[in-house]
This record gives structure tokens, sequence and C-alpha cells, in this order.
């Protein structure tokens, strides 16, 4: 691959605020439509629950991943005429939006598969089995060993969903499993932060979730990216629409390899990393994540946020 310039990047579930998407959707009557669209697709009030109630339930799986697509949509579309990325990646269900971006499905297409993706994740564990914790201030090695030592405590499933920076990293598996970790983390001098999700993410337990997701994103018209897409899965680059779908097959029971998918961009090429969609979280990670590689990555990168309505429109 030539020298890459621009990297787009999407978040995922983390990323919710109130009001989100709604200053550009009030601005384009396009963007508007999207967000009437998720509403039909989805069947809840997302502009309600996301734009008029600081105390509804926005972590809520089922409405949170239609309405932040449409969200990371919005500003993509309000930028998209402005900005020519090289390459493309998206966080966990970000990663639809990185489809959508790259041509691959069409924003319809995402839509329907977010909100069908929502609905089979909130409801993959009606008991309550699972949990997901965040772990804080632990190198790797560490982290994977509170992983093996819970795991071997309690005898349940472990590990590591997200790889989000060197020193971040997301736990899923049973709640059991969770509480030994926390007890195992502050031992090392770490912490376990319990997340607010309906079940644990990107492990086994979404197996039968995956399955009937799969059936659709099956029956879903693919493309060939016009820019690359960069994978959870692999943390690799891919633009064959075959190679695309059996990734995302996968993606729900995989782990995030982002740490991996960053490297691998700034190894390819990009020195601009553009976030679209509410908050920085993800541009706030690039630095952590580039300086084990390169100490002088932070002054050799440009990090921009598209996350409110002057960012997306003075870009």
């Amino acid at each position: 691959m030539n020298e890459l310039v621009t990297a787009l990047l999407f978040p995922g579930q983390g990323s919710q605020e109130p009001g989100m998407g709604r200053d550009v959707a009030e601005a384009d009557a396009d963007i508007m439509d999207l967000w009437k669209k998720a509403e039909r697709i989805s069947g809840i009030k997302l502009r309600e629950i996301y734009w008029e109630n600081e105390n509804s339930d926005m972590a809520w799986t089922r409405a949170l991943q239609p309405a932040l697509t449409a969200t990371n949509l919005g500003y993509w579309m309000r930028l998209r005429h402005k900005l020519k990325p090289a390459c493309t990646a998206g966080h966990s269900l970000g990663e639809y939006s990185s489809l959508a971006a790259s041509g691959v499905l069409s924003i319809d297409s995402v839509l329907e598969l977010t909100s069908l993706r929502g609905r089979l994740m909130s409801e993959a564990d009606p008991k309550g089995k699972g949990a997901m914790a965040a772990l804080l201030k632990l190198p790797l090695a560490e982290a994977e060993a509170v992983v093996a030592e819970a795991g071997k405590k309690t005898g349940e499933m472990l590990l590591i969903a997200n790889y989000n920076t060197p020193g971040q990293f997301v736990i899923s598996g049973t709640k059991a499993a969770i509480e030994a970790a926390q007890e195992c983390a502050k031992a090392k001098k770490g912490r376990a932060v319990p997340l607010a999700v309906s079940g644990a993410f990107h492990s086994p337990l979404m197996e039968e979730a995956a399955k009937e997701l799969a059936k659709e994103l099956r029956k879903a018209s693919w493309s060939k990216a016009k820019f690359p897409v960069y994978c959870n899965v692999s943390g690799r680059p891919l633009s064959e629409a075959g190679d695309l779908l059996a990734m995302a097959i996968r993606q729900m029971t995989s782990s995030v390899l982002w740490i991996d998918t960053i490297r691998q961009q700034w190894q390819d090429g990009a020195r601009r990393f553009v976030e679209c969609g509410p908050k920085t979280v993800l541009t706030k990670m690039v630095i952590p994540i580039l300086a084990a590689v390169d100490p002088e990555a932070k002054d050799n990168i440009t990090l921009a946020s598209v996350g409110s309505g002057a960012a997306a429109t003075e870009f």
C-alpha cells in the first residue's frame, strides 16, 4: 500500500452522550432522515432517548447500536465531501460505520444490521450470566495473568475482549469470573471497573446471537471497499467483499484488536487519525498505542475529532 494519509475512525458503545448527533441532524435534512429511518427500522424512538431525556438509559444496547450508528454516519455525511480517507476502522459496533463509509454496505443495510445486532446482543443473556469490566493500569502480561488467575479460581469463562491500549483492556466473561478478576487486579495494583452492558460481548457467550446475525450478514449486498477497512478480528486491512463478510461473521465472538489496528495503520503510512462520532474516545487511544512503537510518533501525527456541529462543518 502506498502512503496513507488519513485514517477514518468510528467509535462503538461507550461513546454515547446526551444529544449526540442532534446538531448536524437539525442542520441537514438528509441526516435527520437518517435518524428517522433508524427509528423505523429499530422500532424505537431514538431521538427521544438520546436528545430529549438526559436521564434515559443511553446504554441500552438495543437502542444504542442503531442510535450511535446514525450519529457516526451523520457526522461522516457532513464530512465526506471535505475529507478523502485512505483507510478506515471502527471499534466494535463502529466497524459497521466503517463498512458504510467505505461503500462495502449501504447505509440502509448497516442500519438494519446494527438494529438487529443490538436486539440480538440485548437478548443474548436473559439470565444475566455475563458481564464486562475495563482493566486499567496493568500491562498486557499482567492483564493476561489476571484473566488466567480469575478463570482458574472460578472455573468459568473469562477473556480479554478489547485490546484498547497497552494500559487498557476490557475483559468479558461470567459475572463470577469478573468479580474474581476485580480482586486479582487489585492485588496487582490495577483496577477492574464494571461496564454498563447487558452481557459478555466479544466472547463465546455471544455465540447464539452471532449465528442469528450471520444469517442476515450473508443476505446483505457486499461490495469491494473504496478504501481498506482494518478489521477488529485481525487488525489488518481488507478490501474484498467476501473477506470483509467473513470477518463480520466472526466479529461478535472475537476480541477487538484495536492496538494492532492502529499500529498497522501507522506502519502502512497513516499520519492523520480522524474520529467521526461523539466524544474523543478513539483519538485519545492513538498516542499511547503508538508510543511503544515509536516514541516520536506523537510529533508526527495529527489527531482530529469530528463530534460537534462546528467541527463537522469547519473541518
